[in-house]
């Protein structure tokens, strides 16, 4: 399989994107009424989050029929329609495949409870559970109806872990995989796809709540090697995308390396917990520069080394909004936001926008624990009591890491509810809307900025393919990194501070052509100023 380096893929949370019905419920016809604007973005593909039949007990992530579109959304026809004008606009679609577990609903785990022995070996069921614990909090493991025995749960209790150990299971899931191919899909993005390496007999495991049990285990190359024979590998022009929950570089590089026959890319979230509080998510902190400068450059380095590839991001489902992560959002927000667009996209993997990113989107802000609806912020609000927060600053922290915070409804205009719907939105949307919204931003710092990166990466084959090397690693406040190819060579200054640095620019770069600046015109000299939050890139052609 053959990537193409110079994609940029967009991702959105169909339910938050736009409703078309008045039901409150993002749709499909929504993101086809919407594939105009994208492709005034410029973007090439477009992965949507889990559309298919759900007790949304996960926001869909908890799926009971793989092969059919959740009513909520629209209908196959609806879909359909969706992969046939998005071709018509060059944009395809990369699906969610959420294999390592399906919902308790699905019918394979209802076959298993009414004591079909088939079904049963599709699952994990023990006699006594081990000491792992569940993503979502408590125990990995439940009760498997009365018979006394117990099923593996990695995430929420009606997510049942899927046993790939299995051949059955297997081929089950490689249909399902080639029925959307076969319906014109051009992307996977496989959901947590390196916790599917679980051993034949699962045993306890007291440290890391049990990750290094089942996480990227070597069985899980083997597996991914499969899947790719009997799917995706058939067609070289295929994206495929892995969540890589706690992985490591190594890993990533066996995941990504085109000779091994596995997955284009991988995600890694290293990054995004430079913020947490001794490993712990729900922690108030500052971001960590020094360590999201040492991971960017080691996972840059090595993966450049040693053939990798990587999904870059700053946004997702998942995360809070980068710009309150990271950015001095009240004062320095359009030149937050293009900054770090830049440091992602001019530099080496396949960048993601998290929608509304492109219009520099922000957390909601809301008011009290009613306005949540994710399970895990509400779960964790209630551990954060039991550990003895204050009901204020156990909402503090809920606010500022709630993955609610980048699934608020898309922002597209003032009118009411951002203009997503005409009823009562299944989620409130942000407080910002009438300042920041699509009507506002398209013609405005950030929108255009992200036209040009995307634009970039297309142009120059040296963004696209160009190898990583760190630059300027002692600087308290700046990330930089250079990109090689054919003799051609670029350096990307990022200040991620709201204080100016004077920077000493590198001898070969002095009288370098300036590529790329979030302050406008500006010209290469032996010593620069860089403003808060600026970007400059520097290329020799």
């Amino acid at each position: 399989m053959t990537l193409d380096k110079t994609k940029v893929v967009y991702q959105i949370y169909p339910k938050s994107y736009k409703d078309t019905t008045g039901n409150g419920v993002g749709d499909l016809q929504g993101i086809i009424e919407k594939l105009p604007y994208l492709k005034e973005l410029g973007i090439d593909m477009v992965w949507l989050n889990p559309f298919y039949p759900s007790p949304q007990r996960d926001n869909g992530y908890d799926i009971s029929d793989y092969t059919a579109v959740n009513p909520l959304f629209g209908d196959m026809a609806d879909f359909e329609e969706m992969v046939r004008v998005g071709k018509e606009h060059g944009i395809d679609f990369m699906l969610d495949m959420v294999l390592n577990h399906c919902s308790i609903e699905h019918e394979w785990f209802q076959k298993a409870l009414a004591g079909d022995p088939y079904y049963q070996d599709f699952f994990f069921i023990q006699d006594r559970p081990t000491d792992w614990l569940s993503k979502f909090g408590g125990s990995a493991w439940a009760p498997f109806g009365d018979t006394g025995k117990y099923y593996l749960h990695l995430y929420d209790v009606t997510q049942a872990d899927l046993n790939w150990r299995n051949p059955h299971v297997r081929g089950e899931l490689f249909k399902v995989v080639n029925f959307w191919r076969d319906k014109g899909v051009k992307g996977f993005r496989f959901d947590v796809i390196n916790v599917i390496g679980k051993d034949a007999v699962l045993e306890d495991c007291p440290e890391h709540d049990g990750k290094p049990a089942y996480t990227d285990k070597p069985i899980t190359h083997d597996y991914l090697h499969m899947l790719n024979e009997a799917t995706f590998g058939q067609d070289g022009s295929f994206v495929t995308v892995g969540e890589m929950s706690a992985t490591t570089i190594e890993n990533c590089i066996l995941y990504t390396a085109p000779d091994r026959h596995e997955l284009s890319m991988a995600f890694n979230f290293h990054h995004l917990k430079v913020d947490y509080e001794a490993g712990q998510k729900w922690t108030l902190k500052a971001f960590d520069f020094e360590e999201l400068k040492h991971l960017f450059h080691t996972w840059g380095r090595e993966m450049s080394e040693h053939d990798g590839w990587s999904a870059l991001f700053w946004n997702n489902h998942d995360q809070p909004r980068a710009l309150n992560r990271f950015v001095d959002v009240e004062h320095f927000r359009n030149e937050g936001a293009t900054m770090l667009a830049a440091s992602i996209h001019l530099s080496r993997g396949t960048p993601y926008i998290y929608m509304g990113e492109e219009i520099g989107m922000i957390d909601p802000e809301y008011d009290s624990m009613d306005d949540y609806v994710d399970v895990e912020s509400t779960n964790a609000y209630q551990s954060l009591l039991a550990a003895g927060q204050s009901p204020e600053e156990a909402f503090r922290i809920i606010q500022a890491k709630s993955r609610d915070n980048s699934r608020t409804p898309m922002q597209w205009d003032d009118s009411p509810n951002a203009g997503f719907t005409t009823g009562q939105p299944w989620l409130k949307a942000g407080k910002s809307y009438p300042q920041i919204n699509v009507t506002k931003e398209q013609d405005g710092p950030i929108f255009t900025f992200y036209q040009k990166l995307i634009a970039l990466r297309k142009e120059l084959p040296l963004i696209a393919e160009g190898s990583y090397s760190p630059a300027y690693e002692d600087s308290p406040q700046i990330y930089a990194f250079e990109r090689h190819l054919a003799g051609q060579k670029l350096l990307v200054l990022n200040n991620f501070y709201p204080d100016p640095i004077t920077v000493d620019i590198l001898p070969d770069y002095q009288n370098a052509q300036v590529l790329l600046s979030n302050y406008g015109e500006s010209q290469a000299g032996q010593v620069m100023t860089l403003k808060p939050y600026e970007t400059l890139a520097l290329f020799l052609p």
